[in-house]
């Protein structure tokens, strides 16, 4: 079954048959930014001059007559963890305000070669660190279906810039859910992809072992056409492979027979509304033909605590970096380097970065290291163990992608442990570093956005993007999706 709701498809038709240049459709988008931005503050630097010189490169390629990419003058975003040559990239971090990158992320280099058109960098939280994007140094991004909730995080800036329409799709990086779940709370589709397949290089790291970069859009579609535009394999990325196929190319394929793995632990501990939605959605893949598998995976009670451990111990690793000597923030007055260093990692970073630090710098240190990071190490491989015995019997899992819809503002800091709890569901996925996809599958009560999550194993994201195309197909226009009245209209 073939749909027709990719924006990027329809803003490319809109381009090539000349009914709007790429520069009349990016002033519209900078307009609209301007307009909106004061609601969702989901840029923290918009990128004006660079995006209208690219509008002109793509408008005279057409003006030649020329076929255009699949991404040329398309109006995009990127998170502020996205290395961009000449553009300020801070981490949405008081310790990186004035830093300009050299060079480009291997990301951005590959849009920057299809004339993709940037309209800024999005609001995220500080170092990817939060489920709010309120930890942010410019404050947090909002929901654009109820601006009084959060965006999510730590993409919230990315999916709160897609979902009110002021950019067609957008970049994020995912740690332990952080393109999926704003993705769920703001009702768009949200890719993290298998470890590998996407270059890290230029991402500024929180974890490494766990950091994948990847797309949120409107529809499962664009999902698929950003990532095949993305997943290269980079030299300058160790740990990079590529994809193995392409997405888009597989997404109408029928799903009949396709065995759909219901993990009863994912389960556990959801609210109603997210449960119901849940089951209407298994009843719709069970509607198209697909084999409803229940099984268990015990092991992921252990997700939570071995991703904070592991992704702590990271952090406090690839964080040493910033002393106030080399680059970034650096504190006016001092006596000695020791003490400027301490004022500047005193005063650079916000309180959540300063809690990971310490809590990987005590999982490290000696007397505590076997105790707690040894012991989550192998925790990992038994969870890594855990989905490969699952993925025998299934082809994909279905799971909720958050256990909640999006909560309001201020949340965090009146329950800190409730916002890890939005994890909960995504971080397995992260340690076991295979593909997964957020798509919107209803909204509650209040009329906020639940994703539905579908797992696949590695390399495997066409089988997901299959998976998730027909079930987009088939409840789209009975309610799954709501485009939000604000930003530019196709």
């Amino acid at each position: 079954m073939e749909t027709n709701f990719s924006k990027i498809k329809a803003t490319g038709k809109l381009l090539s048959s000349k009914q709007i240049s790429c520069e009349e459709l990016t002033k519209q988008y900078l307009a609209s930014i301007e307009k909106e931005n004061q609601v969702l503050n989901a840029y923290v630097k918009v990128t004006e001059e660079q995006a209208l010189a690219t509008a002109k490169k793509v408008d005279e390629k057409i003006m030649r007559g020329e076929s255009l990419l699949p991404l040329e003058g398309i109006p995009m975003s990127l998170k502020d963890n996205i290395s961009t040559k000449g553009i300020e990239t801070t981490c949405c971090s008081k310790i990186l305000q004035g830093y300009t990158p050299i060079y480009n992320a291997t990301v951005w280099d590959l849009l920057q070669n299809q004339n993709a058109v940037l309209l800024g960098k999005t609001n995220m939280d500080e170092f990817a660190m939060g489920s709010s994007s309120e930890t942010s140094c410019f404050g947090g991004s909002f929901n654009p279906h109820n601006p009084n909730h959060v965006a999510g995080g730590s993409s919230g800036g990315a999916a709160s810039c897609v979902s009110g329409n002021i950019a067609v799709f957008g970049l994020g990086s995912d740690t332990g859910g952080s393109i999926r779940q704003p993705a769920s709370f703001c009702g768009v589709v949200g890719l993290k992809p298998t470890y590998g397949t996407v270059s890290r290089y230029g991402l500024i790291a929180y974890a490494s072992s766990f950091d994948q970069i990847g797309p949120i859009t409107t529809s499962v579609e664009d999902a698929a056409l950003v990532f095949d535009a993305i997943a290269q394999h980079d030299p300058m990325d160790s740990t990079s492979q590529g994809k193995k196929e392409s997405a888009s190319a597989s997404l109408t394929k029928e799903i009949k027979g396709m065995k759909i793995g219901i993990v009863k632990e994912y389960f556990e501990g959801i609210n109603e509304d997210v449960r119901t939605a849940m089951e209407k959605s298994i009843e719709t893949y069970r509607q198209l033909g697909a084999e409803i598998v229940e099984c268990s995976i015990p092991e992921i009670k252990y997700g939570l605590p071995v991703y904070y451990i592991l992704a702590c111990a990271e952090a406090s690793s690839n964080l040493g970096r910033y002393d106030g000597i080399r680059y970034g923030y650096k504190v006016p007055h001092y006596e000695d380097i020791n003490e400027m260093i301490c004022k500047t990692r005193s005063e650079g970073f916000g309180a959540e970065v300063k809690h990971r630090i310490l809590l990987g710098t005590y999982v490290l240190s000696a007397g505590y290291y076997d105790a707690y990071y040894k012991k989550a190490q192998n925790l990992r491989g038994v969870i890594v163990n855990a989905f490969k015995r699952v993925f025998e019997t299934c082809d994909v899992i279905l799971a909720p992608t958050v256990p909640m819809t999006s909560f309001e503002r201020g949340q965090t800091q009146k329950d800190a442990v409730q916002t890890y709890q939005t994890d909960i569901c995504t971080v397995p996925v992260n340690i076991a570093g295979l593909p997964a996809v957020s798509v919107p599958c209803g909204f509650d009560s209040k009329g906020l956005p639940i994703g539905l999550q579908l797992i696949g194993n590695n390399f495997c994201e066409s089988t997901i993007l299959n998976a998730a195309y027909q079930f987009e197909a088939a409840t789209r226009e009975n309610g799954t999706f709501k485009a939000v009245e604000m930003g530019v209209a196709l």
